[in-house]
């Protein structure tokens, strides 16, 4: 013989009150509705005896929250996107929220369609790594009245809340003590892309550059899913470019890919070759020589991300002044890109 599923409708029959009562009791708003102290005890110490666990849509429907966010990341395999959502998800459910995430792979169309998913499961906000393109679908998700933290890249001419790094600033920094290590001729390698994050970057190698007189030397690759096609351009670049002695990557994923490619051309580093790179990895770490990375601020960034997102849905989102937070980054020499002198 099955056990049957308590209900909201068989709490209020047991108490003799109305379904509504038991709703607000359950999701914390006794107080509001002037519901006795006495009543709300009661109540809540019967829910926990028999275990219930409200459904929640059937929450959302009741009380207009549905206590979930949608996280969209472009891949939440990659090694910054991946721990940081895994560190606004533990955020979250400290503080009762789930959280529903899914990946773009920097494709709009997919971030859009993925939205319009989320909206239809009624998230109380979003957190949203966007591609480009995104614009018009994030305030549209906005003008409906829903709280939206984007995050890495900024959405242009968007009116949102933001949190990102120094990308310009801490990018010319670690261009810069190439340079003081006696490295001459600096390559650059990024995404052929219009996002911020990456035209900060880019802007951070050519402000160090041309303020030591040195020559531009740029590699900007399509974003895909295929390391060899990365090899197979740092290749070819680097032998069309034999004067470059330093290499400065602008994410990571490109940077494992160059890694593979300077072990095949048989380089060494840092003599032949010092190699840099915009974000950490576990692998650059371990390598031999250890790589130079900027790292990002993971926890201060997972926390002012959901901090944020967090105080728009208790407050509401109308009426306000949105935020442009920047955590810096730190940059961590490594052997990489130290010369024996």
């Amino acid at each position: 013989m099955g056990v049957k599923k308590i209900s909201i409708y068989d709490i209020a029959k047991h108490f003799q009150i109305a379904k509504s009562t038991v709703s607000f009791i359950i999701n914390g708003k006794a107080e509001e509705r002037r519901i006795s102290k006495e009543l709300e005890k009661r109540v809540l110490g019967y829910v926990e005896e028999i275990g219930f666990k409200p459904h929640y849509l059937a929450r959302s429907l009741a009380t207009g929250k549905s206590n979930s966010i949608g996280l969209i990341v472009e891949n939440i395999g990659d090694s910054f996107f991946g721990p940081i959502a895994l560190k606004i998800e533990e955020r979250a459910k400290s503080m009762g929220y789930r959280v529903v995430y899914s990946s773009t792979l920097g494709n709009t169309q997919e971030a859009i369609d993925i939205l319009k998913l989320f909206r239809e499961t009624q998230v109380d906000g979003y957190i949203i790594v966007p591609p480009v393109g995104m614009e018009e679908a994030v305030e549209e998700v906005m003008r409906e009245g829903k709280p939206v933290v984007v995050f890495d890249r900024m959405l242009d001419g968007v009116q949102v809340d933001y949190i990102g790094t120094n990308n310009q600033e801490i990018t010319y920094a670690a261009c810069m003590h190439l340079v003081e290590e006696g490295f001459k001729n600096i390559g650059f390698v990024t995404l052929d892309s219009s996002q911020s994050q990456m035209v900060e970057r880019l802007n951070g190698y050519k402000q160090a550059i041309d303020q030591n007189n040195g020559n531009e030397v740029v590699l900007s690759v399509n974003y895909c899913s295929n390391r060899s096609d990365y090899k197979n351009e740092i290749k070819q670049f680097l032998q069309e470019h034999q004067q470059v002695d330093a290499l400065f990557f602008a994410t990571n994923y490109l940077c494992v890919a160059g890694l593979e490619t300077l072990r095949d051309l048989q380089k060494h580093i840092p003599e032949d070759i010092g190699v840099a790179v915009f974000d950490e990895n576990d692998l650059f770490r371990l390598f031999d020589p250890a790589i130079t990375t900027i790292e990002q601020p993971l926890e201060d960034l997972s926390k002012a991300i959901f901090q944020t997102l967090q105080k728009r849905i208790l407050r509401g989102s109308n009426r306000v002044v949105y935020t442009k937070k920047i955590i810096p980054s730190r940059l961590i020499v490594r052997q990489s890109t130290i010369r024996r002198k």
